[in-house]
């Protein structure tokens, strides 16, 4: 150990002397300018990394058959899950969407076989989209072996009823398009930005040309181009920032004559699209087949998208019978026999039986341990987030009721109860549309909550909530308007009861004073949800 301790010592010894050997021989030569060698090289290296890493770097992962095909399976499953569930499909034109849908999706499945490329050209009021689409006929299509196929498409950001029309058939030639060709005049408003983002965020292949750069001085025809390109750093190449001047303006020509006179005349010039003609040519021999797979498997996520929010409609429709039901009942039962807020939340305004019928609606069938577990969990992110105290408060300040009575502070129960179970059934339906994993995710959960509370929390709801939940709970009692069925987990609690009807009517004339007294907007009435059977 001893003796490999020294070699290793000596050899370190023999490599210092040797580096410093050569450092005072380089230094020798070098002589003044060694430092500022050393310093420039590092500076070099520091702007070299920064560039390096500052430079978007746009990768768009390369798309296969076998995906969109498999994407193209799921939104078959998608259509078929919404014509079960769509009963009645001559409501609010459901037969026609759910056809329009597999129509698009036949469309889909044959174009992958098409061996064109499909060029679409968009763009706000008098950008030149007529004249690019007429020199690109001319100038290019004509001498592409490519089959090509080039469309204009209507003015976008017409804020007229005409306009939203045909800003509508834009939009709807774009989809179809392989590549578009986005164009502007000059620095990107914020709409035009906007239109780029949910062009690109498709998938969709883009092209951003920038025209009529001749209205501008050389130098800056630089600066705009620079500014677009900054504009959509990270959203497209440079290389996909293109100026250019489909009819550019006539110059003036001068000529002199030997005898001292001379003769003007105005002179066209030539369309300058050349840089643009160049980096179309290098799109359709680089890209080639991968454009019409993007822009298949682009189509077909919109098909799904558009499906998954048809089925989200007609579940909602579906799911808040449900959560009324739950909520009146739950209410119920906390007017009649008031308990702790905390137990409350836990045993009534979110039970498992809700769950339950909520996670049927929406294909996730949860059983009846697995909804205690989100009972739970709802339970645990309300205490967390504080709603339980918050909204028991603001429901108390609404009924300004100081004689604390056994019936008022059954109804403030009874009232809170209702609104928690609302916004628990909220939350859940929420999650159900956005997240498709099985597991319950208590992060992603109490976003949505949190979300939920804050679009339910304004006073004109708040009142109008209270109103109805005091003209079910008191004026007219649960048990008289309509019968009330047994669920499942609440078996064993006791009935609601029947309030003295002046104590009522006194509460109800508190309630609709302070609503009187409000300078916030007041909202129509909901009608009353007759309760249900749930199954």
């Amino acid at each position: 150990m001893t003796s490999s301790w020294q070699r290793s010592l000596i050899l370190g010894g023999v490599g210092a002397t040797l580096s410093l050997w050569f450092l005072e021989n380089l230094t020798h030569t070098l002589g003044d300018w060694l430092p500022a060698i050393v310093i420039g090289s590092g500076i070099a290296w520091v702007v070299l990394k920064f560039q390096q890493s500052d430079t978007p770097k746009i990768r768009v992962e390369p798309v296969s058959l076998n995906k969109v095909q498999t994407e193209l399976v799921e939104a078959k499953g998608l259509l078929d899950q919404l014509a079960i569930e769509s009963q009645d499909l001559s409501i609010d034109g459901s037969a026609q969407q759910l056809s329009d849908l597999r129509s698009q999706i036949q469309n889909i499945t044959a174009d992958l076989k098409r061996d064109e490329i499909r060029f679409a050209v968009m763009g706000g009021k008098s950008v030149g989209k007529t004249m690019l689409m007429n020199l690109l006929e001319i100038k290019w299509a004509r001498g592409i072996s490519q089959k090509l196929i080039l469309q204009d498409t209507p003015e976008l950001f017409a804020a007229t009823e005409g306009g939203i029309i045909a800003e509508r058939d834009a939009w709807k030639l774009a989809r179809s398009a392989d590549v578009i060709l986005f164009m502007t005049t000059g620095d990107l408003t914020a709409t035009e930005f906007q239109a780029i983002q949910k062009i690109t965020s498709v998938g969709k292949r883009l092209v951003l040309v920038f025209n009529k750069q001749d209205q501008y001085l050389p130098e800056e025809q630089k600066i705009v181009l620079e500014q677009l390109r900054e504009r959509v750093d990270g959203i497209l190449s440079p290389q996909d920032v293109i100026g250019i001047a489909t009819n550019p303006k006539s110059l003036k020509i001068r000529q002199h004559r030997s005898d001292g006179t001379f003769k003007e005349w105005m002179e066209k010039v030539e369309p300058q699209i050349l840089p643009l003609l160049e980096r179309l040519n290098q799109i359709l021999i680089q890209e080639g087949k991968q454009l019409v797979l993007s822009s298949s498997l682009s189509n077909v996520t919109a098909v799904q998208a558009e499906a998954k929010s048809a089925l989200n409609r007609i579940r909602r429709d579906r799911a808040m019978p449900r959560i009324d039901q739950a909520q009146w009942i739950v209410a119920g039962t906390a007017f009649a026999n008031p308990f702790p807020a905390l137990d409350l939340l836990a045993t009534a305004a979110i039970n498992g039986q809700m769950v339950m019928d909520l996670s049927n609606l929406y294909q996730r069938k949860f059983t009846l341990e697995q909804a205690k577990t989100v009972a739970a969990t709802m339970a645990g992110v309300m205490v967390k987030l504080g709603l339980v105290e918050v909204s028991t408060q603001a429901i108390a300040a609404i009924m300004k009721t100081n004689a604390i009575t056994f019936v008022a502070g059954g109804l403030i129960q009874g009232v809170s109860a209702a609104y928690l179970t609302r916004l628990a059934g909220l939350t859940l339906i929420e999650y159900f549309e956005g997240e498709s994993s099985e597991e319950i995710k208590p992060d992603i959960l109490q976003q949505i909550m949190e979300k939920v509370f804050e679009q339910n929390r304004r006073l004109p709801f708040m009142q109008m909530f209270v109103k109805q939940a005091v003209d079910r709970l008191v004026k007219t009692p649960l048990s008289a308007s309509a019968p009330v069925p047994t669920p499942t987990p609440l078996d064993g609690l006791p009935a609601p009861q029947e309030a003295p009807l002046e104590i009522g009517a006194k509460l109800e004339k508190d309630v609709n004073s302070e609503i009187a007294k409000s300078d916030e907007p007041k909202l129509l009435e909901i009608p009353e949800v007759s309760l249900v059977e749930i199954n």
